[in-house]
C-alpha cells in the first residue's frame, strides 16, 4: 500500500471498505459478462445500496456513453431527491472520467470512494482502443463545481485491478 493509500484508507470505516469491495465484484460480474471489467453503487447515509450498474459501453453494441459511475448515478437520481443524494456515496471500481464526473456533479451526490486511479488504469490498459483513458482526475472536474464533492481514493488498488488483468490484451 502506498503512502496516499493509507491517508484515503485512514478516511474510511469497515461499511465503505465493504461497499467499494462490493463495486469490485461488481466489476468482475461484468467482465465475465463479457463488457469492460468497471463497475459502481451508490449507497445512502446508512450504507444501503440504491442503485448498481456495470459498464455498458462495450463495441460493438455498447453505448460509449454507458458507464458504470453514470448509470448508477443516474438510477440513483430517479430514486432519490436531490438533499437525499447530497448525503449518498458513489463507490467504484475506477476513478471517474471526466464525463462520470460531471454526471455525479449535476445528480447532487455529495461522495466518491474509487478503488483505481485513472493513473493505474492507463498502466493496465495502455493504448487500448476501446478504453483510452482521460488524465483528468475526477478531484480537478469536482474542484471546478459550485459546491464539494467529497471524494476518497484510491483504495484497494490492487485488488481492484485483478478485475483487469489479461482484459485488455
Amino acid at each position: 500500500m502506498n503512502a496516499t493509500t493509507e491517508l484515503e484508507s485512514a478516511k474510511l470505516d469497515e461499511r465503505d471498505l465493504a461497499l467499494l469491495r462490493k463495486a469490485i465484484e461488481l466489476a468482475d460480474e461484468s467482465r465475465r459478462n463479457g463488457r469492460h471489467p468497471f463497475a459502481a453503487l451508490v449507497a445512502d447515509e446508512e450504507g444501503n445500496i440504491v442503485a448498481t450498474a456495470g459498464n455498458n459501453s462495450m463495441p460493438p453494441q455498447g453505448d460509449p456513453t454507458q458507464h458504470a459511475e453514470l448509470v448508477a448515478a443516474a438510477k440513483a437520481a430517479r430514486v432519490l431527491s436531490p438533499e437525499q443524494l447530497a448525503r449518498c456515496t458513489l463507490y467504484t471500481s475506477a476513478e471517474p472520467c471526466c464525463m462520470c464526473s460531471g454526471a455525479i456533479y449535476w445528480c447532487n451526490i455529495g461522495r466518491v470512494v474509487y478503488a483505481l486511479s485513472e493513473h493505474r488504469l492507463l498502466s493496465l490498459t495502455g493504448a487500448h482502443p476501446e478504453n483510452p483513458t482521460f488524465s483528468l482526475p475526477c478531484r480537478e472536474v469536482f474542484v471546478r463545481g459550485q459546491r464539494h464533492i467529497d471524494v476518497v481514493g484510491p483504495v484497494l488498488e490492487d485488488e481492484a485491478a485483478c478485475s483487469h488483468h489479461g482484459f485488455w490484451e
